[in-house]
């Protein structure tokens, strides 16, 4: 079996569980969240995804920020002993985050045509600069957060089957539907509360 293929499988593996540990608001989400792109960063490059290598080590280093948010840092309200609470994303912060979407968009796009020979620059760091928004949502727990990874994971789903990687785009097919699952338990959730 061939290497791309062999960590497309692992890393799928790897997804599989992080994305139940997501659906189930688990902090473990953040320790997968470090095993399953330290596995990326060698899928992507290999396939010659480079805006995904530069994201899966983005993933990695968000992973540990998201566990140290989710750990120790309280959001208004919190008790001292509650863990932190599902939210609706803050208005004010929509403005800001478009902002760093249409920056990061047009930086990894920059890079992507100008230092790689990637096929697919345009698609691949929309995906990308969506991505970091939609992790520093996760970061966050906004429930909303959902609801930019269906945009992203239908998207890399075409991406990779386009790019010949079957089961990453299986494991993106599969993010959709568990994201719209996730994003209505989420809300339950947050209204328990």
């Amino acid at each position: 079996m061939e290497t791309l293929q062999i960590l497309d499988i692992l890393a799928t593996i790897v997804g599989l569980v992080y994305i139940w540990l997501e659906y189930k608001a688990s902090i473990y989400l953040w320790l997968l969240g470090i095993i399953m792109p330290a596995i990326d960063i060698f899928k992507y490059f290999k396939a010659g995804l480079y805006a995904d290598f530069g994201m899966a080590i983005y993933y990695l280093l968000a992973a540990v920020y998201g566990f140290i948010i989710w750990k120790f840092f309280k959001k208004k309200g919190q008790g001292e002993s509650m863990e932190m609470p599902i939210t609706h994303f803050n208005k004010k912060l929509i403005m800001p985050s478009t902002l760093v979407f249409f920056v990061s968009w047009s930086a990894i796009y920059f890079i992507l045509v100008r230092f790689t020979n990637s096929t697919v620059p345009f698609t691949d760091s929309f995906v990308n600069a969506l991505s970091f928004i939609g992790l520093w949502a996760l970061a966050r727990k906004y429930v909303e957060q959902w609801l930019i990874w269906i945009l992203v994971d239908a998207i890399s789903c075409a991406l990779y089957v386009y790019k010949g990687i079957p089961f990453t785009a299986a494991l993106y097919g599969l993010y959709v539907i568990i994201a719209i699952l996730g994003y209505y338990k989420w809300k339950r959730m947050m209204i328990k509360r």
